[in-house]
C-alpha cells in the first residue's frame, strides 16, 4: 500500500503508479445483490440459465457494480495520511471494455494523473484499470476526481 503523507508527496505523485490491488472473485451473489440494491435486475445479470445461452455465455457483473468495486479495491492500493476528508468530486471519464463474467477475478491499477490545490486543500485526479484476470483488456477504465479537505477548511 501506498501512502501519501502530505501535500507536497500528494503533488509530487502526478504520472506514477501508485500499486495494484489484490484479485478479488465477482460471485453471482455479488452480482445479485447489487441487483437488488439498484433494481436493475436485467436477466444478462441475474439469470444465470439464461445468460448461459446469451451472448457473453454467463452472467455478468454489471457495468456499474464494477465501477463501484473502485473505493473497496482503491483502499488496498493507496490512503491519503493526515486529518483530511476525501470528498468524490466525481468522475472525468469511464469506459466499460470487457464484460466481467460471473467468477472472474479483477483487481485494480492506479495511477495519478493530476493534483492541484484549491481553496480548501488539493484535487487529485486518479486513473483506474479494472483488470480481469487472463484478459488482455481491461473491464472498466475510470478518472475520479477526488478533493482532499484538510480539517478545520
Amino acid at each position: 500500500m501506498r501512502v501519501l503523507n502530505d501535500r507536497q508527496e500528494v503533488a509530487e505523485s502526478v504520472g506514477t503508479e501508485l500499486g495494484v490491488s489484490e484479485w478479488v472473485q465477482v460471485s453471482q451473489e455479488r452480482i445479485d445483490l447489487f441487483a437488488d440494491a439498484t433494481g436493475d435486475r436485467q436477466w444478462i445479470h441475474v439469470d444465470p440459465e439464461r445468460a448461459a445461452e446469451g451472448p457473453f455465455g454467463a452472467t455478468i457483473a454489471h457495468g456499474y457494480l464494477t465501477l463501484s468495486m473502485l473505493p473497496f479495491l482503491g483502499a488496498q492500493v493507496y490512503a491519503f495520511a493526515g486529518d483530511v476528508a476525501r470528498v468524490n468530486y466525481g468522475l472525468n471519464k469511464v469506459r466499460f471494455m470487457t464484460p466481467v463474467t460471473v467468477g472472474a477475478k479483477i483487481r485494480n491499477r492506479v495511477s495519478v494523473v493530476d493534483v492541484h490545490d484549491t481553496d480548501r486543500g488539493q484535487q487529485v485526479t486518479l486513473r483506474h484499470q479494472i483488470e480481469i484476470k487472463g484478459q488482455d483488456k481491461p473491464a472498466c477504465v475510470a478518472e475520479t476526481v477526488t478533493v482532499l479537505i484538510a480539517a478545520g477548511a
